[in-house]
């Protein structure tokens, strides 16, 4: 489980189609609007390739940049650990950092990293990853199978809480009774030789290959200091990040940049770009900044006219693809006024999400009516509802919840008015005026709040909101959307929704690895989460990335990949 993206609703690489009628003064299950279903599917338009018709074209400025590539990022928070950050940028800060025993490719499939080749038993239970031979920290340690088993372990500490990932799901035999301090180490990790590691699992779990095979700390360098259930000695490491990825840490420069430096010591060889800078930009400028050279790399604002002028440039190359998320606006189900299943399902007719989706991507984006990316195998609309912006609807919903319309326009119950928070970090967020309008006309007080991201976050593990918007990273497997609605797993399900029917599939749907019964299993929790919608679903979108001809072997990168770090590896300057 990764963390999402916050309200960068048209970002690069963070409800709901409600099936009502479960709830008790559920509505008939609605229809779609007319509108909606003449909007074109995002995933069923091929994604394109344009090529850059004048790469002569390309600005000074960046053609002085010799040795160094600068790409865009939002809102990092400063936290340089893998499993330890809350901000999702802080995800993208790290990848070129920090390596993985396996990789994920552009099509999600498993890739050798730090491990060349691995083999898992016949009942699926146990794991044996070998290391490449001779590789090594930027630092010029080795990495060995005692830094896999310290990161496993460090994972399974006591202390260790995070929604960052959630590696209790994994079943590492003898976890348990090391986290209750019934044993002195973790009896299914046995480190055979310094290149070889073996994991023994309870279960069968179709993830636990790449949740297993995560990113490497090391041991000598974020271990020195541990004493289990003591984890706090880190954050002093926080800043100052070691890994074995194609780059070295240099500097980060809060609201301005970070810097890298290619890594000698990177088993797959040192990048042939020497310099790497993270720029910090806002979707606002992001077009003017690529323009005038000051980025090779950037996500921009996904419409015609946006593509029209990044053809004109000539220089850029331009990838336009279905992106394997969804945004959402997380519900706070901890709130009295918002645990009700009805309340959830009124909000999502109340809200004209079709409008929001025209207004944001002008073509380029659709509504979202299922817990996963159109892009998965495991996406169906089968047996869910496609909700229609249908205001009556909502109003007969509050009313039959006894929420009645006061004096002043505003409904209340038991003395308690129906004002809700809905927290952002984009000023210029599409959502507020759409939903300020539609839920004003039934009842509900909306009051929108812009903050930075490390805030934002902040109010939404505390509890402190009512509505907050987000959008989910990549989604790789259909656990990766829904395992944070499982109600026994409190650090990941911050809305704080519970329903027993969806805890039990969410552990069906990782329970085997038949791709076949998987599928089956989801279509039945897509069906239950429109029955009970934890969030209000609002869209699937299409990117447009674009970046300077001049450097080669971007594709790859610019898609957003899960493991952008060999992607980057890889790239070259054309002289």
């Amino acid at each position: 489980m990764r963390k999402k993206q916050f309200s960068f609703i048209s970002l690069l690489l963070v409800a709901v189609l409600i099936l009502s009628a479960c709830a008790s003064g559920g509505a008939k299950p609605g229809t779609a609007s007319s509108k909606a279903e003449q909007a074109t599917k995002v995933a069923d338009t091929k994604d394109q390739y344009i090529k850059a018709t004048d790469p002569g074209k390309s600005p000074e400025t960046a053609n002085n940049r010799t040795d160094t590539f600068v790409a865009n990022i939002s809102e990092p928070g400063g936290v340089f650990v893998p499993y330890f950050y809350d901000n999702g940028w802080d995800e993208n800060a790290i990848q070129p950092i920090f390596a993985r025993l396996v990789a994920i490719d552009e099509k999600g499939n498993p890739v050798p990293d730090l491990a060349e080749k691995w083999e898992v038993s016949p009942d699926n239970l146990t794991y044996t990853y070998h290391l490449r031979k001779n590789v090594k920290f930027s630092d010029g340690s080795p990495v060995t199978a005692d830094d896999v088993a310290f990161t496993l372990t460090l994972l399974d500490d006591p202390q260790y809480t995070s929604s960052v990932i959630d590696i209790s799901t994994a079943e590492i035999k003898g976890a348990d009774d090391y986290k209750k301090g019934n044993a002195t180490s973790i009896s299914g990790i046995k480190v055979i030789d310094a290149g070889t590691i073996q994991i023994t699992t309870e279960k069968a779990n179709p993830l636990n290959l790449t949740l297993l095979g995560g990113y490497i700390l090391s041991k000598e360098y974020y271990g020195k200091d541990y004493k289990k259930g003591q984890l706090d000695y880190l954050k002093a490491l926080y800043s100052k990040p070691m890994g074995a990825g194609p780059y070295k840490f240099d500097q980060y420069v809060n609201g301005q940049e970070i810097r890298y430096t290619a890594n000698e010591n990177y088993y797959g060889g040192k990048p042939k770009i020497e310099h790497l800078i993270f720029k910090i930009t806002a979707k606002t400028t992001a077009l003017q900044t690529f323009q005038a050279g000051e980025t090779d790399l950037d996500s921009f604002t996904t419409d015609q006219d946006t593509l029209d002028q990044l053809q004109a440039l000539g220089f850029a190359n331009i990838k336009i693809r279905t992106v394997p998320d969804y945004g959402y606006i997380y519900v706070n189900n901890k709130k009295s006024y918002l645990k009700d299943t009805t309340v959830r399902q009124a909000l999502t007719y109340g809200l004209d999400r079709q409008k929001i989706i025209d207004v944001k991507y002008k073509g380029y984006g659709e509504v979202a009516n299922v817990f996963t990316a159109p892009t998965l195998w495991s996406y169906t609309e089968d047996g869910v509802t496609k909700y229609n912006f249908d205001p009556d609807k909502a109003k007969q919903l509050l009313d039959t919840e006894g929420w009645k319309v006061g004096s002043d326009g505003i409904r209340t119950k038991d003395g308690q008015r129906l004002k809700l928070s809905y927290l952002t970090t984009k000023p210029d967020d599409q959502i507020i005026p759409i939903a300020k309008e539609n839920y004003k006309d039934i009842g509900i007080e909306f009051v929108p709040e812009v903050l930075d991201a490390n805030t934002m976050f902040s109010r939404l593990t505390k509890g402190d909101y009512d509505l907050l918007s987000v959008r989910t990273n990549g989604l790789i497997d259909p656990n990766d959307s829904v395992a944070e609605f499982a109600s026994d797993k409190p650090d990941l399900n911050v809305s704080g929704y519970s329903n027993p029917k969806v805890d039990a599939l969410i552990k069906e749907g990782i329970s085997t690895v038949d791709e076949a019964k998987r599928k089956e299993t989801y279509k039945k929790l897509y069906q239950e989460l429109s029955n009970d919608p934890p969030v209000i679903l609002i869209d699937y979108r299409k990117s447009i990335a674009a970046w300077n001809a001049r450097i080669e072997g971007a594709e790859n990168y610019a898609t957003g990949n899960y493991d952008s770090a060999i992607a980057l590896s890889k790239l070259s300057i054309k002289q």
